[in-house]
């Protein structure tokens, strides 16, 4: 498989690796070490299948002070260090680095403190997202943020990445739910940012870390919002003739002043793939499918029901089915999550795509990704959050076939920029990671990109932590703002200097 453009290999740190094990299996003993070439397979890549990569050595911490003195060790020996926590990434966040150290996370699984008075909850950073409403929903709690993968990913990597999910048009994102961190610099030290509490004093560090890629610091404690499950929650299952007029009808239930706790969209591919994966019941004779789910009073739920019928029958709609049960509700759920899963049944291999549109905005992108269908000759699938206009494109192609994966990327590529031109952005919850790295400059210009990358060398100085992600140009902290001479003499050489 191909990789991407890398920071340039430290030999030196190659040279010193079974000097560097030693140290490590020091900090770590028992089996937090791992060095085995097969061993370490099981970590060469993450949810980004495309691009792999063994790293120099894994790591398994346990225990704070464990992460403290690892990144401390890494920080003083110039060792570059990858977080990395259930490896879900689908943008190559957590991409080894050949001489970097991989920092795995996955040990810190416990739930450490469930508090309903203050509706906050105190868990590791390797508690999976869905572990959070497991330990509190027999009190009639749950945790909002719901990605398709919360069964497997990890709530420190949806710090990381800023995850969303079905239900976050209504409830927000990872960053609208988190209340509190505690993390280890790259130097050893430990941090703690916020807590149970809902507003933090002075400069607002929890969200500059929400999202930050594992470029700033390696997340050791989580504490989130729960909040207490609706009165009562129905889902209507809407088929359109096509992805336009389910686009616009997206549009017009926003414009009518209602937002859903959750609003999800798939086209024909992906409704069809669904459907035999999970046999939720989805209509195939449509080409689009949008769930709506409304939460809240009884009397509420039902008068909106009405309106968003009404506004579906205006766009076309050719089928409504609302849900008569919470076990009916989840059924049309469960062929949304799913639906990832379920189209790697009809394809060899598919590129998950992440980026974000404004809602108006969708039927023009859909039909354009149509057409860049077409040019590249791949077929595309998508499943979006059609509420916040986070868009989903399974791009379908077959590695062995020569050609297809370099195809697929620039298919890939080309609705990313789509997506930028019609006022969005380049990612709404996959992060940027390897994947986007190359395209940030369709987004912003070199000032924006210095202005961030200065913030990057206020926390890592020496760029260790997770080299080679989210900035287009691999350079170090000691060449921003680089002073130019011309011909031996500084600008402005008049000027005093201290």
């Amino acid at each position: 498989m191909a990789t991407p453009a890398m920071p340039e290999v430290q030999e030196k740190t190659l040279s010193r690796r079974e000097a560097i094990v030693g140290d490590l299996r020091a900090i770590v003993p028992g089996e937090g070490v791992v060095d085995a070439t097969n061993s370490m397979r099981a970590f060469e890549n993450d949810g980004l299948t495309a691009y792999r990569q063994l790293p120099l050595v894994v790591v398994l911490p346990e225990t704070v002070d464990q992460v403290s003195r690892v990144l401390a060790y890494c920080h003083e020996n110039e060792i570059r260090v990858v977080p990395r926590g259930s490896g879900t990434s689908l943008s190559g966040g957590a991409l080894p680095l050949e001489d970097a150290v991989l920092l795995v996370m996955s040990r810190f699984n416990q739930v450490l403190e469930i508090d309903y008075d203050n509706r906050a909850v105190r868990a590791q950073p390797g508690v999976t997202n869905l572990g959070i409403t497991t330990a509190v929903q027999d009190e009639g709690f749950y945790y909002a943020p719901d990605p398709s993968s919360q069964i497997a990913c990890s709530i420190g990597g949806n710090v990381a990445e800023n995850s969303g999910g079905v239900h976050c048009l209504k409830y927000g994102l990872t960053t609208n739910n988190l209340l509190g961190l505690e993390m280890v610099l790259v130097t050893g030290e430990v941090i703690r940012l916020g807590g149970k509490h809902l507003d933090s004093e002075g400069y607002d560090f929890l969200a500059l870390m929400t999202g930050s890629e594992g470029l700033l610091g390696v997340v050791t404690e989580v504490t989130v919002r729960i909040l207490k499950r609706p009165e009562t929650a129905r889902a209507l299952l809407i088929g359109f003739p096509s992805s336009e007029a389910g686009g616009q009808c997206v549009a017009d239930i926003i414009a009518a002043g209602i937002i859903p706790g959750g609003m999800e969209m798939m086209d024909k591919p992906a409704i069809a793939a669904a459907e035999d994966f999970v046999k939720a019941g989805y209509p195939l004779d449509v080409e689009a499918l949008l769930i709506v789910e409304l939460d809240g009073c009884v009397e509420e739920v039902d008068h909106l029901i009405d309106v968003v019928e009404r506004i579906a029958a205006k766009n076309g709609s050719t089928t409504c089915r609302i849900s008569m049960s919470d076990e009916e509700r989840a059924t049309f759920w469960a062929g949304r999550k799913a639906a990832f899963p379920a189209v790697g049944r009809i394809s060899p291999d598919y590129y998950c795509m992440d980026g974000t549109i404004p809602r108006k905005e969708l039927p023009r992108v859909l039909a354009r990704m149509r057409e860049l269908s077409g040019h590249y000759g791949l077929r595309v699938a998508n499943v979006f959050h059609a509420g916040d206009g986070n868009l989903h494109p399974l791009i379908l192609y077959d590695a062995n076939e020569p050609g297809e994966l370099e195809r697929a990327e620039e298919f890939g590529a080309d609705i990313l920029k789509l997506c930028v031109e019609v006022g969005g952005v380049l990612t709404g919850e996959h992060g940027v990671g390897v994947e986007k790295r190359d395209l940030m400059g369709t987004m912003f210009n070199e000032t924006d990109l210095d202005q961030q990358m200065r913030v990057k060398c206020a926390f890592d100085d020496k760029h260790l932590l997770n080299p080679g992600k989210v900035f287009p140009q691999l350079r170090r902290c000691a060449e921003m703002g680089r002073m130019h001479i011309h011909r031996g003499q500084m600008p402005f050489p008049d000027i005093p200097r201290f």
